[in-house]
């Protein structure tokens, strides 16, 4: 074999091997019931569960914020955010949680938020005299 034919191939290798490394490492979103199996962070997908409220007091306690979320699989866990309140957090429609699970509770080093948009398909018209009209 040729010289320049085995610095290819070797070449070619350690791409391939690199690039496996890489998708090894890639997060994907998980559930609360996979986060309490490993002391990794986890990146988890949910609702906030409105009804079971939260709670934040900054007099008390600024960097504490807790609140219960359900996860894709329908798990319902506490949630303990290290940091303020969100802004907009009640309006939030979906969270991402990046965090850890210790016990029965969910950890948060992050919270990312999808909130509603101001484009929406169901628009409504209000008229003039207060009756209220399905927009196309």
């Amino acid at each position: 074999m040729k010289k320049s034919a085995i610095i290819g191939l070797i070449t070619i290798a350690l791409c391939v091997g690199f690039l496996v490394s890489l998708s090894a490492d890639t997060n994907t979103y998980s559930t609360f019931t996979e986060a309490s199996k490993d002391p990794r962070e986890f990146h988890v997908m949910g609702y906030w569960e409105k009804e079971k409220g939260m709670h934040y007091d900054a007099l008390k306690d600024a960097n504490r914020f807790e609140f219960f979320m359900k996860d894709q699989n329908g798990k319902v866990n506490k949630v303990v955010y290290a940091g303020t309140k969100p802004r907009d957090f009640e309006r939030s429609e979906k969270l991402v949680l990046i965090g850890k699970m210790d016990q029965d509770t969910f950890y948060a080093s992050k919270i990312l938020m999808k909130c509603p948009s101001k484009y929406n398909n169901d628009l409504v018209e209000v008229n003039k005299d207060g009756k209220v009209e399905k927009y196309n």
